[in-house]
């Protein structure tokens, strides 16, 4: 694994987070993207090498809109960013992790994506990462 690419934060409404979270963090959002695949709308933030992701439901059969009916708003996921997606998940499933989905998939911000069940990684959701070549 590279480096901690982001962390991704539930809310219920972009509208109110985005200019709650340029105060908090003294820098704009430079994107937003709906990821229709999954049911959301993202919002990103730039920290020096890692974001922050903001994820508003977009259908009420979202995994986040699943999430926020279950815990309320906050910290979603981890995302890691890793060199090859396809051989980090071969990886992790021979140490015994399961992976959520059995190939990468598209993601916000130019990635392919792929998550780790949080039964295995001590009820952490981790996403890997890969920059779209």
């Amino acid at each position: 694994m590279l480096k901690v690419e982001h962390l991704g934060i539930a809310v219920k409404d972009l509208a109110n987070s985005i200019p709650l979270f340029e105060q908090l963090l003294n820098t704009p959002c430079y994107k937003t993207e709906g990821v229709e695949s999954e049911g959301v709308k993202t919002a990103f933030f730039q920290l020096g090498e890692s974001k922050i992701e903001l994820l508003e439901a977009t259908q009420n059969t979202s995994p986040i809109a699943k999430y926020i009916e279950k815990k309320g708003e906050g910290i979603h996921h981890i995302a890691f960013e890793v060199e090859n997606i396809e051989a980090e998940m071969k990886r992790l499933s021979a140490l015994g992790f399961e992976v959520i989905n059995e190939k990468p998939k598209d993601g916000a911000d130019n990635k392919l994506v792929c998550f780790l069940h949080p039964k295995t990684t001590n009820g952490v959701l981790i996403e890997l990462c890969q920059e779209k070549k």
